[in-house]
């Protein structure tokens, strides 16, 4: 009896010390991009949501296991090969130096790792915790580069003309407003992107949890970048106000990182109120 019952113990020992044997393997081949995206998300304002991806993911599948834990778990081949794939990808993005694919390449073993263990079945079924870890991933400088100066003319052009309907007499150059006495920068955080991914994750995860059409879930989504750019230039719009007819200066010190997170804090109200309406559509889907 004593025997049959420790073998018990062992049998339900023996996954338990295999997934962390993984995980630690995991945690040491991949330690220097860990290593990377761990300090990119503590020293970048535009990366810090990364922080959170993880133990959120993580939160979706442990609220989850229980709808999940009658899948099928069939290991299959396939799975197999897409380790050693991403792996070698791991390998020649690493010695190539190119942080982004490098931090693709974990998050696509990760997936791998989970197909080859599980099968197809429960990969499909956690697939939006594991699609949402590609948000771990910092933005290429280039992108954001190339995506700024284009979002920064517009954001200037767009509030130039809304405080005119206010009599602010206004020069705009490019991305730099003139006023009587004073001059203001369009400077990138203005530009929207810096909002944007903190919004786009938040928008993922609330869709996830509040509506249960994809469509919809993807609407939500993409909504998150004409949201971010509309409270920018509301915030563009606010500080030539205060500062022409308050002599009141929101782009430095205190008041800006306030005005920052109210803006924020708008940002997300907007999003919301979307989300109420295709709430509705969302009902009358489940509904029929």
């Amino acid at each position: 009896m004593i025997e049959s019952k420790n073998r018990h113990q062992t049998a339900a020992l023996n996954p338990i010390m295999l997934y962390t044997g993984l995980v630690l393997l995991f945690i040491i081949a991949f330690f220097p991009v860990i290593r990377g995206l761990v300090g990119t998300w503590i020293h970048s304002d535009d990366n810090s949501h990364g922080l959170l991806i993880l133990p959120v993911s993580l939160y979706i599948i442990w609220q989850n296991r229980a709808n999940w834990a009658d899948l099928p778990v069939q290991p299959g081949r396939g799975g197999k090969s897409l380790v050693v794939l991403t792996i070698l990808f791991y390998i020649l993005s690493y010695k190539a130096g190119i942080a982004t694919l490098s931090s693709l390449s974990l998050v696509l073993t990760i997936w791998a790792v989970v197909w080859a263990l599980f099968g197809k079945a429960v990969f499909k079924a956690v697939l939006f915790p594991l699609a949402l870890l590609l948000l771990m991933i910092p933005v290429p400088a280039q992108f954001f580069s190339m995506a700024t100066i284009p979002l920064q003319l517009m954001v200037s052009k767009v509030s130039a003309v809304i405080v005119r309907l206010f009599d602010v007499p206004v020069l705009r150059e490019g991305n730099v407003i003139h006023l009587p006495g004073r001059t203001l920068e369009v400077v990138q955080a203005c530009s929207g992107l810096r909002s944007l991914m903190s919004l786009v994750t938040l928008c993922a995860i609330f869709g996830y949890l509040t509506l249960s059409s994809n469509v919809l879930r993807g609407i939500l989504i993409v909504s998150s970048i004409p949201a971010a750019v509309l409270v920018n230039i509301f915030r563009v719009v606010m500080m030539i106000l205060s500062i022409h007819y308050m002599d009141f200066d929101l782009t430095g010190g205190t008041p800006h990182t306030v005005f920052g997170v109210i803006v924020f804090l708008l940002a997300l109200s907007i999003v919301a109120g979307f989300r109420g309406i295709l709430s509705k559509w969302d009902k009358k889907q489940t509904d029929s």
